[in-house]
């Protein structure tokens, strides 16, 4: 079973995340951290790695629902979107499955958040 929804985008890497990070926005999600994993693997690792940044996204509104109905939710939160070179050459925006990730809660009262937030990624995959 899969545990991201993604979308292959046509463009230049660094145009795709700032378009990426524009629509979240768009969707009421702010960008919390913004981690370039190829940087990070050069300077701890001194190795090469394809561009990929992991983008720590959150919906204040959301986010204070979904741990008023479950205060351990914040254990898996920002929900994460992620940019990436193929080895291709292209593009791909993933970004987690809100269904799946909530499902791990067991928590009913959470369903109607996790689908309202794979609504809004939809949203922003598609528009990319």
């Amino acid at each position: 079973m899969g545990y991201t929804i993604q979308e292959k985008v046509d463009g230049e890497f660094d145009t795709v995340v700032e378009k990426t990070m524009n629509a979240l926005e768009d969707e009421g999600f702010g960008v919390l951290c913004d981690i370039d994993v190829q940087a990070t693997f050069a300077k701890k690792l001194d190795r090469q790695f394809r561009q990929y940044r992991i983008l720590g996204a959150c919906n204040p509104e959301l986010a204070y629902e979904g741990l008023e109905d479950e205060i351990e939710l914040g254990a898996l939160l920002p929900c994460n979107v992620i940019v990436y070179e193929t080895e291709e050459g292209t593009v791909t925006v993933s970004a987690v499955d809100p269904d799946q990730l909530v499902g791990i809660a067991n928590n009913p009262d959470l369903d109607p958040i996790a689908e309202d937030v794979s609504e809004r990624f939809e949203r922003v995959l598609h528009s990319l």
